[in-house]
């Protein structure tokens, strides 16, 4: 078996299991993180994870294992996983390797850089807090996003998210200019096929860029696709100083990947099945998303909740790198109140009178309380009647109903569906909607009048003609 590798570099598999392969080299072997490659054309890659003594490393196949037997010769790369960054990669869709799956010639100008980086350091981050507006009511004003935080979008399977991160991407093409990356974790072929078209449609692909690690892909693949996209981000954010979106769909798969590499690999599982090395994963990947001096990366990611069971292990370390929270709700879902976002549920570490201003902390907060008694009054209502209630309280529920009409906003991903053109709002706009709700300027109209529209003033008699016209 030495005698079969003499040569640097060139290794034998002397065991494979599943995605788990090991190799003997008769030399130093590559160190943790190298890429090493094997099969009859080198189409079989093997990330290195772990070193089991001075000859023998083991490592997860990042292709499919097909052919793959023991005595084959394995040849190491001499580095990393790399992904290619810079100006051409934009209107494009990869795949983890950084190979074009678009069906048209691969970049020629693209820079290879490691997937592998540190997080900036703290001198380098900046310590401002401000705003980031996405053009959707609910989110705008009762959990504003931060430039340069983590969001987490929560919730069920079908409640929504794909929609939700879709029209945000179309959103943020349309007003703040910047560059957006588009990351599919153990997505599906149709989803990203579709969420492609309708990018191509609305007319961002050109900001954009894709990378996607499918759902049939090995585990290897769908866990590293996350740092090949925050790769790519963070070439436009420190070499280009421009401002990024990342939008990741979905994290839990991240952490399922993660959980499935762990799991092959023999390490003893942790609470309810999950790998024991799931915070520090997760921790690597997060730190690495960060407002600096150059620019910002603003990250916005799916979480699927299994069973909508938000103690589980998964939910709980993604919510603890989040600076805002938006939580899915399946029955507003079933209400027909889009997007079905749940406004007491939901929230942001940012939403404070020194960062967001005097009046649309006291709206949101009026908004908060209101929607919060209601709750309360439902029970009531239910067992009762309205006609039991206080004047007070029934004038309290008209508000809180006409509220949650006016969080609901047709998008412009779902024109198709839905027949009803997209609303972009603008944070004052919205914040003057609920003022003049919480005022009682609209009890006068039926609450069915501030349902899927854009302004408040669009409510008013004439008043889609009037914001047509202007």
């Amino acid at each position: 078996m030495d005698a079969a590798a003499p040569d640097l570099g060139i290794g034998i598999v002397v065991a494979v299991r599943g995605g788990i392969v090991d190799i003997r080299f008769a030399n130093r072997p590559p160190s943790i993180r190298s890429l090493v490659r094997t099969g009859k054309a080198g189409e079989i890659v093997i990330e290195i994870l772990s070193q089991l003594d001075a000859h023998r490393v083991r490592g997860i196949a990042l292709t499919p294992t097909q052919g793959l037997a023991r005595g084959m010769l394995v040849k190491d790369t001499g580095g990393p996983l790399r992904a290619p960054v810079g100006r051409a990669t934009l209107s494009r869709m990869f795949d983890v390797f950084g190979e074009v799956i678009d069906r048209k010639p691969p970049p020629c100008d693209a820079q290879w850089r490691t997937v592998h980086h540190s997080p900036p350091p703290l001198v380098r981050r900046s310590t401002r807090s401000e705003i980031f507006e996405t053009g959707i009511k609910i989110i705008d004003v009762l959990m504003p996003l931060e430039r340069g935080g983590k969001a987490g979008l929560l919730g069920g399977a079908g409640v929504g998210k794909t929609i939700l991160l879709t029209e945000m991407i179309h959103n943020v093409a349309g007003r703040h200019r910047g560059v957006s990356i588009f990351c599919g974790i153990g997505e599906r072929c149709r989803e990203g096929e579709e969420l492609y078209r309708d990018i191509m449609a609305a007319g961002v692909l050109e900001n954009m860029v894709m990378v996607f690690g499918q759902m049939n892909e090995p585990p290897g693949a769908r866990f590293r696709v996350a740092h090949a996209a925050l790769t790519m981000a963070e070439y436009f954010r420190d070499d280009e100083h421009r401002d990024v979106l990342l939008l990741v769909d979905n994290i839990y798969r991240f952490i399922q990947a993660g959980m499935e590499v762990s799991g092959l690999m023999g390490q003893m599982p942790s609470r309810m099945g999950y790998q024991p090395t799931m915070g520090t994963e997760l921790a690597q990947l997060e730190e690495r998303i960060a407002h600096t001096d150059n620019g910002a990366i603003t990250s916005i990611q799916a979480v699927y909740v299994p069973a909508d069971d938000f103690s589980d292990p998964a939910a709980v370390h993604a919510f603890s790198h989040f600076s805002a929270s938006i939580v899915l709700s399946r029955k507003r879902a079933s209400e027909g109140l889009y997007p079905a976002i749940d406004p007491l549920q939901s929230g942001a570490k940012m939403a404070t009178p020194s960062v967001i201003g005097e009046r649309h902390y006291r709206i949101a907060q009026e908004t908060r309380h209101t929607l919060a008694q209601y709750t309360e009054l439902k029970d009531i209502i239910a067992m009762l009647g309205l006609e039991q209630l206080s004047p007070e309280d029934r004038a309290l529920v008209a508000r809180a109903r006409r509220l949650e009409r006016f969080f609901t906003q047709p998008f412009f991903t779902t024109e198709h569906f839905t027949g009803i053109k997209g609303k972009l709002v603008s944070l004052e706009d919205a914040l003057d909607g609920c003022e003049r709700i919480l005022r009682d300027e609209y009890r006068d109209l039926p609450e069915q009048a501030l349902y899927m529209i854009g302004k408040a003033s669009e409510a008013e008699p004439g008043g889609s003609a009037k914001n047509a016209s202007s």
